[in-house]
């Protein structure tokens, strides 16, 4: 963890000479960088840092006295900050920031490009992904399960789930999504039995979670990726069709132990657009045997 920084450690700047107005955009980036960091002040509940909630909370989320308790830096400092005040602020600093709200890789290389600053860990986990869920997927197993945030990045997933749909191993950890996965790899996309009617709630799905990210680049960069590489993505996402959140049975046909029934549910881990811990239930009892032959096949390749 960082030392304390102290507001008298970093103190904004006052205004520079005549002539060295600093250029538009860095006003603009600090002031993304400020509504950046109010939204994911606002989405962690107290319980999810462990600390108490109290009986007189009126602020959505955690108060900024205890954003900056968990970085270790001043409140005056921090309050500066989401005020999009002209301070310097380390890596270091940034990164006991990105840890403090839990933030996602995405979330992290957003937070360090909008203050100017390189990532020293740009592969660090999301810290939402505690050892303790971790080991709450292993125990899981044979039921396929894993952890997506609401953009459909796997963020952590167990034995089983890596077998069900493709070998998840093998995909690099920027590919790991499932909303890419669905829509550009063979493997996956053969194992989805009703592949048209999955892909078109996922889009509706996508569009409804993105209302609330529009600005954020790592939405952007997706939906672009998307665009680009998936026709049947375009033709869906013009139809700008809406749902909510929901689990279903769904139907996957395995390469390797054959059709498997299995009934989706989604287990929020935070706030409904936060992470979540997806689980496929057998829907029968031939379904359960041919999960524990796939998590056997998988423990055999560990």
């Amino acid at each position: 963890m960082t030392t304390m920084v102290t507001e008298a450690q970093q103190t904004p700047h006052g205004p520079g000479p005549a002539g060295s107005a600093e250029p538009p955009e860095t006003e603009v980036r600090r002031q993304e960088l400020a509504g950046f960091l109010r939204s994911r002040r606002e989405r962690i509940t107290p319980e999810q840092v462990g600390l108490p909630r109290g009986r007189r909370r009126r602020t959505p989320g955690l108060r900024r006295e205890e954003v900056a308790q968990l970085s270790a830096v001043g409140v005056t400092w921090y309050t500066w900050l989401e005020q999009a005040r002209d301070i310097q602020v380390s890596p270091q600093v940034l990164d006991a920031l990105a840890r403090a709200l839990l933030l996602d890789r995405s979330e992290r290389s957003h937070l360090f490009s909008l203050a100017g600053a390189v990532d020293p860990a740009p592969g660090t986990e999301c810290p939402s992904i505690t050892p303790a869920l971790r080991e709450m997927l292993w125990q899981l197993d044979p039921i396929p399960a894993c952890v997506q945030n609401s953009r459909y990045d796997i963020l952590a997933y167990n034995r089983t789930y890596g077998r069900l749909l493709c070998d998840l191993d093998a995909v690099a950890p920027e590919n790991r999504n499932c909303m890419l996965l669905s829509y550009t790899d063979e493997n996956w996309r053969a194992s989805v039995v009703d592949l048209p009617e999955m892909n078109r709630v996922m889009a509706a799905k996508f569009r409804a979670s993105m209302a609330e990210h529009l600005a954020e680049p790592a939405w952007k960069a997706l939906l672009k990726r998307l665009e680009t590489a998936s026709p049947e993505f375009r033709e869906i996402w013009a139809r700008h069709e809406v749902v909510g959140p929901g689990g279903r049975t769904k139907l996957f046909r395995n390469a390797r132990v054959g059709l498997v029934r299995l009934d989706h549910t989604d287990l929020w881990l935070g706030p409904s657009t936060g992470p979540r811990m997806v689980t496929y239930v057998p829907a029968d009892e031939e379904s359960r045997e041919r999960l524990e032959r796939l998590h056997a096949l998988a423990l055999a390749e560990a």
